[in-house]
């Protein structure tokens, strides 16, 4: 179903490119660009099939060049928003561009709202609101790993889970109706009993499915990391050997990095924004100072902490003071230089916590081999590496899930308080209702528009 508009943008990113595409979707999308686009063949594009490309200029009324371009049409339904679609691939220069874009509102087009082409798809029926979100994790997907569970959402893997278990709770609740309807019939054990067997089922898998969200968020948005320790003790070195470059200066000197640097690196397909901070220590200097301020801040604010410790010297202060930041987070000690004599008392260092223990080296290939392994693990948790497709991705889908979650346990509690079957009715409908805001079935236009409004006009 096309709208009764029609849009436009550029589609690509911008900035200087080899080409620029400018977009346009909606019942006028050919006639407008047919009023601005020559095909070198002389013909108009409304006698043109769809899928054909078609070389030709772009030009002003008055009939001056604005630039070269090659013309793609497609035809509803068979588009990405499953109206007509006109796709003008020009230079990727960007006043060509504005000017091709201005012509294109000039003729009858009007500029395109964030993500309103990925939107048409969804209000069309090409995609359910689950794979319309994907869209934009898979333009922004930060590492290998995050593109796969990116694409897979894409590709209805998460949605096809919801909709079976939608499906499964219907036919449920029809059940349950039916039986409320003839009241005559009496409601026995086998039939609360059997009811009970499925809700429980439902509930399991729920959960089962929200324990996906602690790593689905990390392969979507990243981990953010701190890595700590006192002065000299190897975090700007390990920060080098993690991003394979020299991004941090590494020296001799204590105190050498006074304030915070930030990197996204890829761990085994995990994308960790890297934060190496000052070395925590008592400094007169108001500079490193404020950086040591700063770390402490970080530890705080980190999903996880890499607390490092060298191997060649004994356990000091700054580090007992170090150990006591981490209480309540996710962390892991790590022991460097490990190619150097050992000096530092492991077993009094695990006496402070019981938090994984490493020792590393930056100096060899494969030196970090064992804090890679251990962080991909932790990260995974119960998820299994190759299933990122049907991972929970964002915090709404967690929020929705853990409130469908709610509903069947108080449809359970129903039972064993020996509610009416209403009751249970009510409680399996609200579940299922939620369970649909996830692929947009049940779900409100002001829910729609704030997520649309995150996307990137022209997408």
């Amino acid at each position: 179903m096309q709208q009764a508009d029609t849009i436009s943008a550029v589609a690509t990113a911008a900035g200087e490119g080899g080409i620029g595409i400018v977009r346009l979707s909606g019942q006028s999308a050919v006639e407008v660009a047919s009023q601005m686009f020559r095909a070198a063949c002389g013909k108009n594009l409304n006698e043109i099939d769809a899928g054909a490309f078609l070389y030709g200029t772009i030009v002003r009324e008055d009939g001056r060049l604005v630039d070269e371009a090659i013309c793609l049409i497609m035809r509803s339904p068979h588009s990405y928003t499953k109206e007509d679609v006109v796709e003008l691939q020009c230079h990727g220069g960007a006043l060509s561009l504005r000017e091709v874009l201005a012509l294109t509102y000039q003729y009858g087009a009007r500029p395109a709202e964030r993500g309103e082409f990925t939107k048409r798809a969804f209000l069309n029926g090409r995609l359910d609101l689950a794979e319309a979100q994907a869209v934009m994790d898979v333009v922004q997907a930060k590492t290998e790993k995050g593109l796969e569970m990116a694409v897979g959402h894409l590709a209805g893997f998460f949605s096809s889970r919801i909709r079976k278990m939608r499906e499964e709770i219907l036919m449920l609740i029809a059940h349950l109706e039916a039986v409320i309807d003839f009241p005559e019939d009496g409601v026995d054990d086998i039939v609360l009993a059997d009811a009970r067997e499925k809700i429980e089922e439902f509930h399991t898998r729920i959960c089962s499915v929200l324990e996906t969200a602690h790593t689905g968020r990390i392969l979507r948005d990243g981990c953010e990391t701190a890595i700590i320790g006192k002065p000299n003790v190897g975090k700007s070195s390990l920060l080098n050997a993690l991003l394979r470059e020299e991004r941090a200066i590494v020296t001799d000197i204590p105190g050498t990095t006074r304030d915070t640097i930030e990197e996204y690196v890829n761990i085994g397909g995990i994308p960790l924004k890297i934060i190496d901070t000052a070395g925590i220590r008592e400094t007169e200097d108001e500079v490193e100072r404020i950086g040591v301020e700063k770390a402490r801040a970080h530890v705080e604010s980190a999903a996880l902490v890499l607390a490092l410790f060298d191997g060649s010297r004994p356990l000091e202060a700054a580090d007992e003071e170090i150990l006591s930041l981490l209480s309540g987070k996710q962390a892991f000690l790590v022991v460097t230089k490990k190619d150097l004599p050992r000096v530092l008392d492991l077993k009094k260092l695990k006496e402070w916590t019981d938090f994984p223990l490493l020792e590393v080296t930056t100096k060899e290939e494969d030196g970090l081999l064992p804090l890679i392994d251990t962080i991909v693990k932790v990260v995974y948790k119960n998820g299994e590496s190759g299933a990122e497709g049907s991972f929970v991705a964002d915090l709404r889908t967690q929020d929705i899930l853990g409130k469908a979650a709610e509903y069947l346990a108080s449809a359970l509690r129903a039972i064993d308080e020996g509610l009416g079957l209403d009751f249970l009715s009510i409680d399996l409908r609200s579940a299922l209702e939620k369970l649909g805001e996830i692929t947009g079935e049940t779900v409100g236009d002001d829910i729609i528009d704030e997520i649309f409004s995150r996307f990137c006009v022209g997408k």
